[in-house]
């Protein structure tokens, strides 16, 4: 059976668990764990990322993007929610944003939805946190305060092709099961 936990970075701070508001929900509901300031979506960050002279010659690869990503500082802000969930094997929580916060506050998730595996509970790395990737498209900063509903999450099954293999485990935080 699911549940969800309060990280230990948080355990002497009185913070919501994720619920399901009503009988019919889907999904629990998170909110943040601490004020996060989301800065607005840079303007100017395709100019950053083009060359000197301005146009684009080839595709770039991802080591490439990921470089420039690095070198210019523009990526996701990371929202904690406080909160870690022990899931059953074969399951996973999927999250998602609010439907009202890119109508009304032109906030998204960056990733589209998060994946959370049931190995991500407790890993070495991070405990097993549960943030929001979240990407502001406004021109304005937007300050998330704790307690401020950001965004849902549902416990889902899935299923494996009869000649999957996998036997890996999982030693890290966001990405650690795609490094190369």
């Amino acid at each position: 059976m699911a549940k969800f936990e309060k990280v230990s970075r948080f355990a002497d701070i009185e913070l919501a668990a994720p619920i399901r508001k009503t009988a019919n929900s889907a999904g629990y509901d998170f909110v943040v764990a601490e004020d996060t300031l989301v800065p607005s979506y840079p303007a100017d960050l395709l100019e950053r990322l083009l060359p000197e002279d301005g146009e684009i010659k080839r595709a770039l690869t991802i080591d490439a993007m990921a470089a420039i990503t690095k070198a210019t500082g523009a990526k996701p802000t990371l929202v904690s929610t406080g909160m870690k969930c022990a899931l059953d094997p074969d399951t996973y929580l999927e999250l998602s944003v609010r439907s009202s916060s890119p109508l009304k506050y032109w906030l998204v998730l960056a990733n589209g939805v998060g994946i959370i595996d049931a190995d991500y509970y407790n890993n070495p790395d991070n405990e097993g946190e549960i943030f929001f990737q979240m990407i502001n498209f406004t021109p304005y900063p937007i300050m998330l305060k704790k307690g401020d509903a950001i965004g849902q999450g549902i416990i889902k099954p899935y299923l494996t092709t009869e000649d999957d293999a996998a036997a890996g485990s999982r030693v890290g935080g966001f990405g650690s099961t795609g490094v190369r």
